[in-house]
C-alpha cells in the first residue's frame, strides 16, 4: 500500500532514541523528511546521522526542551525553515515512565508533578499550539500525540494523569483544528521494547533471582498477544496515522500495547 508520505515533512519530539527514533526511521523509509528534537546534542547529532545514512531521507537535528515556551518556538520555526513547510508532528517528549520503582502517594512530590506535565502534556501542547498556524495555511496536517496504557490503568498516579491530559487535549485539539484540514490522534503504547528494555531486565533479574529469559518471558505475558511489543511496532502505527489515508480517525485513541488489560472501551 502507498502511504502516501513521499515528500511529506515531520517534527519528532523526543526523536534521538527509543520510540521517537523508532517512529523517525519508519517515517524517513516512507520518504519524508524528518526533524528529530531532543535535548541531548550528542544523542541527537548521532541519531540524524544514523538514520541519514540508513534511508537516503534527510533527518536532521534540532535541540529543544519541550518544558520551554521559548525553545519549543525556536524548535518549530527552524524545522519550518529547514523543511519548508510542516505537515507532520508527532510529539513523543517526556519522561520515561514504567521503568523504575512507581511511588506511593507519600512519594510523589510537586516538583516531579509539575516536571511530568511540564514536559509531557503542556510540552505537547506547546508544540501543537506553534506548528497549527503552518499546517492550517496549507490546509493539511497531522499531529499524533504518544501517551501510554498508563490512561486505562491504576499504578501510577502521575503517569495516569499525564496521558489522560494528552488523551483529553488530543480531542479537543481534533475538534478545533480539523476543519483545517488538520487531523489529531493519540496512540497509546503498553510496554515497549527499546534501547532500555536489555538494562531493565537485566535490573528485574538480578532483583528476583531469575534468568533474564524468564524475566523477559514475564513482560511479554502482560498482554494478550502473548508478544513483547517493539518500538519499530509502535512506529508502523504511528506512520499509518501520519498519512493521508488516516482520514477517517480524528480525535481517537489507538492502543498499541499488543492487547493489554481487560477492560471493553467503547
Amino acid at each position: 500500500m502507498d502511504l502516501k508520505l513521499l515528500g511529506k515533512r515531520a517534527i519528532v519530539t523526543g526523536g534521538s532514541r527509543g520510540i521517537g527514533k523508532a517512529i523517525a526511521r519508519t517515517l524517513t523509509e516512507e520518504g519524508v523528511t524528518v526533524v528529530i528534537a531532543s535535548r541531548g546534542r550528542d544523542a541527537l547529532d548521532a541519531t540524524a546521522e544514523e538514520l541519514t545514512n540508513e534511508t537516503g531521507s534527510t533527518v536532521t537535528g534540532v535541540v529543544a526542551d519541550t518544558g520551554s515556551d521559548d525553545s519549543v518556538a525556536n524548535l518549530i520555526a527552524e524545522a519550518n525553515s529547514i523543511l519548508g513547510g510542516i505537515d507532520i508532528l508527532v510529539n513523543c517528549a517526556a519522561r520515561p515512565g514504567g521503568q523504575s520503582t512507581v511511588p506511593t502517594l507519600d512519594g510523589v512530590t510537586t516538583e516531579e508533578f509539575n516536571d511530568h506535565m511540564n514536559v509531557k502534556v503542556m510540552g505537547y501542547l506547546r508544540c501543537a499550539r506553534d506548528v497549527a498556524p503552518i499546517m492550517a495555511r496549507q490546509g493539511w496536517g497531522r499531529i499524533i500525540n504518544i501517551s501510554g496504557m498508563a490512561s486505562r490503568n491504576t499504578g501510577t498516579v502521575v503517569g495516569s494523569m499525564r496521558n489522560i491530559a494528552v488523551t483529553a487535549m488530543t480531542k479537543n485539539l481534533a475538534v478545533e483544528l480539523g476543519p483545517s484540514g488538520i487531523n489529531v490522534t493519540v496512540v497509546h503504547p503498553g510496554l515497549t521494547r527499546t534501547e532500555a528494555t536489555e538494562g531493565v531486565i537485566a535490573r528485574r533479574a538480578e532483583a528476583t533471582g531469575q534468568s533474564e529469559e524468564i524475566v523477559e518471558r514475564q513482560m511479554a505475558e502482560g498482554n494478550s498477544s502473548r508478544t513483547f511489543i517493539d518500538a519499530s511496532d509502535i512506529a508502523y502505527v504511528v506512520t499509518m496515522l501520519a498519512s493521508p489515508l488516516s482520514i477517517a480517525i480524528n480525535g481517537d485513541v489507538i492502543a498499541a500495547g499488543g492487547g493489554v488489560g481487560t477492560g471493553i472501551y467503547y
